[in-house]
């Protein structure tokens, strides 16, 4: 008897459990942090120092230890807009939060800003202080292109160059449009001018060496 009681119980749960439909298809809920969690968890040493990391999309995301060929692209990138910086038509930043909204705070690798009397020390700039963005792209090709650029465009920035030194190349993206941009090319020589910066000139195979 004890058995058939099991038995039936057990298929009275089973009609149960098909009659109201168990739904296993219903993803967990993610949690997005946004800009003040972020800075919270870093005051509270959460977040390590010397940890490279950036807030997109309301994730922490590490990033990878930069290599010296990205380091001299930069480098690069910081002499080539040296004299305007110097005439004070722009300033330039290398890593630096750019707050793009309130859960994106990417540290692009190179950022061309429009001059502000305080050098931004009141608050990080935002998109529309952008003039350029550029990433430096290893083995971040994809990330950068996939990720980071539909970012970059749903907030405004106006123009964003990825430099692809395994394809000694730079794309360039214009005229952000409803989360992406209207405007890409490929670019493996010649000069290019960022449309906000036009007296800056940017010899294409001599950044990517």
């Amino acid at each position: 008897m004890a058995w058939k009681a099991k038995t039936k119980y057990t298929s009275v749960w089973k009609r149960g459990c098909m009659g109201k439909g168990l739904d296993h298809s219903q993803a967990p809920t993610r949690h997005r942090l946004d800009v003040g969690a972020y800075y919270r968890m870093a005051e509270a040493g959460i977040l390590n120092p010397r940890q490279r990391v950036e807030l997109i999309d309301g994730d922490i995301i590490d990033r990878k230890p930069i290599g010296s060929p990205h380091a001299a692209v930069t480098r690069r990138l910081e002499r080539i807009f040296g004299r305007a910086a110097f005439d004070g038509l722009l300033l330039t930043s290398v890593q630096n939060p750019l707050r793009l909204d309130a859960f994106t705070e990417p540290q692009p690798d190179f950022v061309v800003l429009a001059p502000r009397p305080d050098d931004y020390g009141a608050s990080h700039p935002g998109p529309a202080d952008a003039l350029l963005v550029v990433e430096v792209a290893d083995s971040s090709l994809d990330y950068d292109r996939n990720t980071k650029a539909p970012l970059y465009a749903k907030s405004g920035v106006s123009e964003v160059w990825i430099v692809d030194l395994a394809g000694r190349a730079v794309e360039v993206y214009r005229d952000p449009v409803d989360g992406r941009y209207a405007s890409v090319a490929r670019m493996t020589e010649g000069r290019v001018n960022p449309i906000r910066i036009p007296e800056v000139a940017v010899d294409i195979a001599s950044l990517v060496g």
